[in-house]
């Protein structure tokens, strides 16, 4: 079974779910809140970018399909 790494990505529950999971283990090895919310933050910004790359990339490529699909 190949793994759809665009849809798992781009989607919401997979990078709260990632959250969550790094959130557990640094309080489980007794890091600060102040360390566990830059990290969270940054995991945040960086899930924000990749969604938005992402979905850029799907509608730039439907845009590019319905223009071929004009022109033939």
């Amino acid at each position: 079974m190949k793994i759809d790494w665009r849809r798992k990505l781009s989607s919401r529950k997979f990078w709260v779910a990632l959250i969550g999971f790094v959130t557990a283990i640094l309080i489980a090895i007794n890091w600060t809140e102040a360390e566990i919310a830059q990290v969270t933050a940054i995991i945040s910004a960086f899930s924000t970018l990749i969604i938005y790359i992402l979905t850029e990339g799907y509608i730039d490529g439907k845009r590019e399909e319905n223009n071929l699909n004009i022109n033939e």
